[in-house]
């Protein structure tokens, strides 16, 4: 184990990634760690992509402004060494990489919407399969619903 307890947080842009980031500095906090905050990002030079969409610099730049905005949303973090780092590739490959020799992994249950989910997989899931440290997966609170459901159903008499 490395003498300075080292915690990788995965940042995206989403709730989750936020209260990962959150998670991790509390943690780092307790144990008197540091914490690495990680936004992957991709860019597909397809032909639409060349012709439409936002350049490689556009998307770094995203992912930089996702951590700026994660690391502003914190309350407190002075106590804690935090490192910022936008790397490009898949988020669970780059998230697994830089965790290598880390203490922790942790990410955010939740970073996009289902149909991502369902077309790419859950970053969260690969990460728990492929880190080798590790990983913690922060849950996004449930809400509860405005009118909740009545049992339907016979009573006794």
């Amino acid at each position: 184990m490395s003498s300075t307890y080292r915690i990788v947080a995965g940042v995206d842009g989403s709730e989750g990634g936020r209260r990962a980031l959150r998670w991790a500095v509390e943690q780092a906090a307790r144990l008197g760690g540091t914490v690495q905050a990680v936004s992957a990002w991709t860019w597909g030079p397809t032909e639409a992509a060349l012709l439409s969409g936002p350049s490689r610099d556009a998307m770094r730049a995203e992912a930089e402004a996702a951590l700026a905005d994660a690391v502003r949303a914190l309350k407190t973090h002075e106590a804690v060494p935090l490192a910022l780092e936008a790397v490009e590739g898949r988020p669970a490959r780059v998230l697994t990489k830089a965790a290598a020799d880390a203490d922790l992994l942790v990410v955010g249950s939740h970073g996009h919407n289902r149909l991502f989910r369902a077309v790419l997989g859950s970053v969260s899931e690969e990460c728990v399969r492929a880190a080798t440290c590790p990983v913690v997966v922060v849950p996004i609170p449930r809400e509860e619903p405005a009118h909740p459901r009545e049992l339907v159903g016979t009573t006794s008499r």
